[in-house]
C-alpha cells in the first residue's frame, strides 16, 4: 500500500506533512516526501490524516471482555474476590476465545495491534489472536500458594506447554512470556523457581506489582520490609527482560532496581483510578530513565480499551498527583504507548514508522473540529483526539480494520458468542 499525501508522526517524533509511506509485504519500504517511482498496490489517499505507529497495549487480561461492566464501584479485593474469581472459575476454552475475539476487535478499533496477555487458556488466547491477526506477548499466569514443587504443578506445565509450542508462533506474531501473578498468589519458592526457568529458557517475564497500599505494605510485612520490587528482585524474576504492572506504590531504591535490571513499568491509569488504587509517579520513572508502557489491564476494571483515552489519562494524573502540569510531556506520552511498549515486548522493529520496521501503522482522521487549530499535532492527539478517529489500521502490512470494517473478524459472530457464553457461565453463578 502507498499513503500518499499523509502527515506523519516520523521516528523523532516530528510532524512530516504532504508524505508518501510505502509498505511492501510486512515492512515499511519507502518514506519520502517525493512520488515514489515503484509502485506498492492499492494508494491510500492522506488527506486530512494522519499516520502514526500503532499502539502497544503493555498490560492486559484480553479475555475479560466478558465481565465488562459486571463488577462496579468496587475496592480491588472485593471486587477480585466477590465478581472476578467466582465468574472466572466458570471460563472454559470457548469462553476464553471468544472473550479474546471480543478483545481483538475492540482493540484493533483503537489502534492496538499488539498486547501483552496475562491470563490462562492462553491456547485460545493465542488462536483468536493469531485469527484477528494481531500480536501477542501471551503468558499463563502463574499462582502457587504452597512450597510444593512448581515444576510439578498444573500451571507450570501449561507454561511449559505452551512456550514449546507457540513461541513464535504466526511468524513471530506470538512471543510467549512467564507470568508470576504476583508476590501475594506465589511462595519464594515459587517465584524462585519460574525465574529460574525463564532465564534459563530466555523468555520475558510479566508480574504485578504494587498496584495497591495494601499488597505494597503486606508484601513489607511478610518478608522483613522488602517491598515487592525488593523481593522480586531478590528472586531472580527480574534477571531476564521484565514487564512490571502498575507499580502505583513503589518507593526509594525501587527505582534503582527497575533501572539497573531494564524493567519496563506497564502504567494502567484509568484501571488504577477506577478501582481507586492510586495513581503510578511517571515523571519519577521517566526522569530515572525507565522504560515505561501504557497498559489498559482489563475492560473488567478499565470498561474499554480506548487507548487515545489511556493516553490522555497517562499524561495527566501524574500532573495532578505532583502538582506539576509541565511533566509527562505529550511526546513522551506517544512514546510510551508506541515504542515504548515494542521495547517492552521485544519486538524491536516495532513502534517507530522507519524504513525496514514492521508495517504496524494506524491512520488517523484529524479533519475533525477539535482538531482544529493545531499549534503541535502530538499535543492535540494526545489531548483532543477520540479513539473514534482512527480509521485505519495495519498489523505487518495487512489491514486489520477500515472505515468501520473488520477484515479479518466476523464481528456479528463475535458478538452472539460473547453474549452467549457470558449468559452460560452467569447462569451457573
Amino acid at each position: 500500500m502507498l499513503f500518499k499525501d499523509i502527515t506523519i508522526i516520523d521516528e523523532n517524533y516530528e510532524t512530516r506533512k504532504n508524505m508518501y509511506v510505502g509498505t511492501s509485504g510486512d515492512i515499511i519500504a519507502y518514506i519520502s516526501d517525493v512520488m515514489p517511482e515503484e509502485s506498492y498496490g492499492e494508494v491510500y489517499s492522506g488527506k486530512g490524516k494522519v499516520l502514526l505507529p500503532a499502539f502497544v497495549n503493555s498490560h492486559s487480561h484480553a479475555a475479560m471482555t466478558l465481565m465488562r461492566g459486571y463488577g462496579e464501584n468496587m475496592s480491588l479485593d472485593d471486587w477480585l474476590f466477590s465478581r472476578v474469581f467466582p465468574f472466572e472459575e466458570k471460563l472454559n476454552s470457548e469462553a476464553v476465545y471468544w472473550g479474546t475475539a471480543l478483545s481483538m476487535a475492540e482493540s484493533i478499533r483503537f489502534g492496538i495491534v499488539s498486547s501483552t496477555d496475562m491470563y490462562y487458556f492462553c491456547e485460545d488466547v493465542v488462536r483468536a489472536v493469531l485469527d484477528a491477526g494481531a500480536k501477542a506477548n501471551v503468558s499463563r499466569s502463574i499462582s502457587h500458594f504452597t512450597d510444593d514443587d512448581l515444576y510439578d504443578s498444573y500451571r507450570f506445565k501449561e507454561t511449559e506447554s505452551l512456550y514449546r509450542n507457540f513461541n513464535g508462533a504466526g511468524e513471530g506474531k506470538i512471543i510467549i512470556d512467564m507470568s508470576i501473578h504476583s508476590e501475594y498468589t506465589t511462595t519464594p519458592r515459587a517465584v524462585k523457581q519460574l525465574a529460574d526457568f525463564t532465564k534459563e529458557i530466555g523468555a520475558n517475564m510479566h508480574v504485578h506489582v504494587s498496584e495497591t497500599k495494601k499488597e505494597h505494605e503486606e508484601c513489607k510485612e511478610r518478608h522483613g520490609g522488602l517491598t515487592p520490587v525488593q523481593y522480586l528482585n531478590s528472586l531472580g524474576a527480574f534477571d531476564t527482560p521484565s514487564v512490571a504492572a502498575h507499580c502505583v506504590w513503589i518507593e526509594g531504591e525501587d527505582y534503582d532496581i527497575l533501572k539497573e535490571k531494564g524493567v519496563t513499568v506497564a502504567v494502567n491509569p484509568v484501571s488504577n483510578l477506577k478501582l481507586a488504587s492510586g495513581v503510578c509517579n511517571v515523571s519519577a520513572l521517566l526522569d530515572r530513565g525507565i522504560n515505561v508502557a501504557i497498559g489498559t489491564d482489563s475492560v473488567a476494571s478499565n470498561n474499554s480499551l480506548n487507548f487515545i483515552e489511556e493516553m490522555k489519562m497517562f499524561a495527566i494524573s501524574t500532573k495532578g498527583t505532583i502538582y506539576d502540569p509541565a511533566v509527562v510531556s505529550p511526546v513522551q506520552t506517544l512514546a510510551a504507548a508506541t515504542a515504548g511498549g515494542a521495547r517492552a515486548q521485544g519486538r524491536n522493529d516495532c513502534g517507530f514508522i522507519r524504513v525496514g520496521n514492521k508495517a504496524d501503522l494506524i491512520v488517523l482522521d484529524i479533519d475533525t473540529p477539535y482538531m482544529r487549530p493545531s499549534h503541535n499535532l502530538i499535543t492535540n492527539i494526545v489531548y483532543s483526539a477520540s479513539g473514534s478517529d482512527i480509521v485505519m489500521t495495519m498489523c505487518d502490512g495487512r489491514v486489520l480494520y477500515k472505515d468501520g470494517e473488520y477484515l479479518t473478524i466476523d464481528i456479528e459472530r463475535t458478538y452472539y458468542e460473547t453474549e452467549k457464553n457470558t449468559e452460560a457461565i452467569l447462569s451457573q453463578l
